[in-house]
């Protein structure tokens, strides 16, 4: 139960496949038709195990770094269904990686890039935190590098 709805004693009105393929969206109608609502379905990978800078291991969970993302760029987006975004294309890459152990350092990297595709003051932001800035010139070191490598793909 949550908020007061019975969600197993709902019915389907609709289903959907979300637009990167990744997700089920399914619109809801509960049992005696007073509470619509929306679940999504997503299929469970094989658990990956991350290397913190600690040297300590512990699971991959999507949902810490959707709390990062949130954290330190959310600001940038216009909802949080683009930070979901943002964190399902880091995801996918995370585990096209292919291995059953990464570094907190690799997932940072995969955030940056996906980032600097998407949100160039967001990966500005990002990086500064990640890499733990300290003075204006590596900012301006990290935006130079930003402007070459889009420049590069001209």
């Amino acid at each position: 139960m949550v908020l007061g709805i019975k969600i197993g004693d709902s019915k389907v009105l609709e289903s959907r496949e979300t637009t990167d393929g990744t997700m089920i969206r399914r619109r809801r109608v509960t049992a005696d038709g007073k509470h619509r609502f929306t679940t999504y379905e997503r299929i469970e990978m094989p658990t990956i195990m991350v290397r913190k800078r600690s040297g300590n291991r512990e699971e991959f969970d999507r949902d810490k770094l959707i709390t990062s993302v949130k954290r330190s760029v959310g600001k940038f987006f216009n909802s949080s269904l683009e930070v979901e975004e943002v964190v399902d294309k880091v995801t996918n890459r995370i585990y096209e990686i292919g291995k059953e152990e990464v570094t907190s350092k690799e997932i940072g990297q995969v955030t940056l890039d996906v980032l600097a595709e998407v949100n160039e003051v967001a990966y500005v932001r990002f990086a500064s935190v990640f890499r733990e800035f300290t003075s204006l010139s590596e900012f301006e070191q990290i935006i130079k590098e930003q402007k070459h490598k889009k420049e590069g793909k001209k």
